[in-house]
Protein backbone atom coordinates (compact mmCIF):
# COMPACT_ATOMS: atom_id res chain seq x y z
CA UNK A 1 0.00 0.00 0.00
CA UNK A 2 1.09 3.00 -1.02
CA UNK A 3 2.35 6.05 1.18
CA UNK A 4 -0.31 9.05 0.37
CA UNK A 5 2.38 11.90 -0.01
CA UNK A 6 2.79 15.30 -1.29
CA UNK A 7 4.66 15.89 -4.91
CA UNK A 8 7.49 17.56 -2.86
CA UNK A 9 7.75 14.75 0.18
CA UNK A 10 6.76 11.66 -2.62
CA UNK A 11 9.99 13.31 -4.75
CA UNK A 12 12.41 13.84 -1.49
CA UNK A 13 11.74 9.94 -0.40
CA UNK A 14 12.60 8.63 -3.72
CA UNK A 15 16.02 10.11 -3.98
CA UNK A 16 16.36 9.24 0.00
CA UNK A 17 15.02 5.54 -0.80
CA UNK A 18 17.42 5.96 -4.31
CA UNK A 19 21.30 7.30 -2.27
CA UNK A 20 20.26 4.53 0.30
CA UNK A 21 19.96 1.62 -2.47
CA UNK A 22 22.95 2.62 -3.90
CA UNK A 23 25.41 2.35 -0.74
CA UNK A 24 27.71 0.08 -1.09
CA UNK A 25 26.60 -2.62 1.62
CA UNK A 26 23.27 -2.61 -0.07
CA UNK A 27 24.64 -3.20 -3.47
CA UNK A 28 26.66 -6.28 -2.18
CA UNK A 29 23.42 -7.33 -0.52
CA UNK A 30 21.75 -7.44 -3.45
CA UNK A 31 24.44 -9.08 -5.36
CA UNK A 32 24.58 -11.51 -2.81
CA UNK A 33 20.43 -12.35 -2.84
CA UNK A 34 21.12 -12.89 -6.87
CA UNK A 35 23.68 -15.20 -6.51
CA UNK A 36 21.84 -17.51 -4.10
CA UNK A 37 18.45 -16.90 -5.47
CA UNK A 38 20.09 -18.34 -9.22
CA UNK A 39 22.00 -21.21 -7.90
CA UNK A 40 18.79 -22.21 -5.76
CA UNK A 41 16.70 -22.13 -9.06
CA UNK A 42 19.28 -23.88 -10.96
CA UNK A 43 18.77 -26.41 -8.65
CA UNK A 44 15.28 -26.95 -9.15
CA UNK A 45 14.19 -25.28 -5.50
CA UNK A 46 10.54 -23.48 -5.72
CA UNK A 47 11.36 -19.56 -4.46
CA UNK A 48 7.54 -18.56 -5.27
CA UNK A 49 6.77 -15.81 -1.97
CA UNK A 50 10.85 -16.37 -0.80
CA UNK A 51 13.39 -14.05 0.12
CA UNK A 52 16.59 -14.55 1.07
CA UNK A 53 17.49 -13.24 4.74
CA UNK A 54 20.83 -12.08 5.08
CA UNK A 55 21.03 -12.56 8.55
CA UNK A 56 19.75 -16.32 9.08
CA UNK A 57 21.55 -17.09 5.59
CA UNK A 58 18.09 -19.07 4.59
CA UNK A 59 15.25 -18.18 2.06
CA UNK A 60 12.60 -16.96 4.05
CA UNK A 61 8.92 -16.05 3.44
CA UNK A 62 8.66 -12.40 2.37
CA UNK A 63 6.30 -11.77 5.42
CA UNK A 64 8.81 -12.72 7.93
CA UNK A 65 11.55 -11.16 6.14
CA UNK A 66 10.86 -7.83 5.59
CA UNK A 67 8.70 -7.50 9.09
CA UNK A 68 11.62 -9.32 10.94
CA UNK A 69 9.97 -12.13 12.03
CA UNK A 70 6.82 -10.20 13.76
CA UNK A 71 9.44 -7.70 15.44
CA UNK A 72 8.98 -4.82 12.83
CA UNK A 73 11.62 -2.58 11.36
CA UNK A 74 12.68 0.50 13.98
CA UNK A 75 14.96 -2.26 15.80
CA UNK A 76 17.17 -3.74 12.83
Amino acid sequence: MAQKLSKKAKAAKKARDKRTAMTSRRRSMKAENQRKRRAAKKKGKSLKGKDYDHRTKRFTSIKNNRGSFGKGTKKE
